[in-house]
């Protein structure tokens, strides 16, 4: 498998995550997202939407959305519930991954590290506001479960922790959410974790 991959991004850090954790061999090819090396058209010919991560298998086909990719790798293994109810849940938080929670802490994330936090100030205090409102409901579920589905460790847990324990980077105060705090702890504990800014 080839990951096309950029080391600073949460959602190429899960793909890279789940396939490490899984012991799956894969090429590692870094693209550099500031300088538009996702735009180029050799990019755009293996993703229309000219982002990454991107997942070439080894029939040369290729799979791109993060989420979508842990659901494809997670098949047949124990990071994905095997009855329906469960993969529905597992599914449930990795769209509210994507819809309640990395627009925000992600997108605060990215402006603080590439310069744009200044030029996007108005836009700020709703970002953390709502970027807060995703933790609490996170640590409301986390105060009775120690992960996000099965009592076990899951494609979801991996799809909210990748931005989730880097969200002070972009301002968000996890000292607050202190159910948040423990299972980032708990997903570190893992065999084979590797942290998001391992290079391969």
């Amino acid at each position: 498998m080839r990951l096309y991959d950029y080391h600073e991004s949460g959602n190429a850090y899960k793909v890279r995550l789940m396939l490490h954790q899984l012991d799956i061999a894969f090429e590692c090819v870094e693209m550099d997202i500031l300088a538009g090396e996702t735009r180029t058209p050799e990019f755009l010919a293996i993703n229309p939407n000219g982002r990454i991560p991107a997942l070439v298998l080894e029939d040369g086909s290729t799979l791109v959305e993060s989420n979508a990719i842990l659901f494809f790798l997670a098949e047949g293994t124990d990071r994905i519930p095997n009855d329906a109810l469960g993969r529905a849940r597992a599914l449930q938080w990795m769209f509210f991954e994507q819809y309640s929670h990395e627009p925000y802490i992600a997108v605060l994330r990215f402006w603080a590290f590439s310069g744009a936090l200044e030029r996007n100030a108005a836009l700020v205090p709703e970002k953390r506001e709502r970027g807060d409102a995703a933790l609490a409901v996170m640590d409301q579920h986390l105060a009775r479960n120690d992960f996000f589905v099965g009592g076990r460790y899951s494609i979801a847990d991996i799809a909210l922790f990748a931005y989730t324990h880097v969200a002070g980077e972009g301002g968000f105060d996890l000292s607050r959410t202190p159910a948040v705090e423990a299972w980032i702890e708990r997903v570190k504990d893992q065999p084979r974790f590797i942290p998001i800014d391992r290079r391969f």
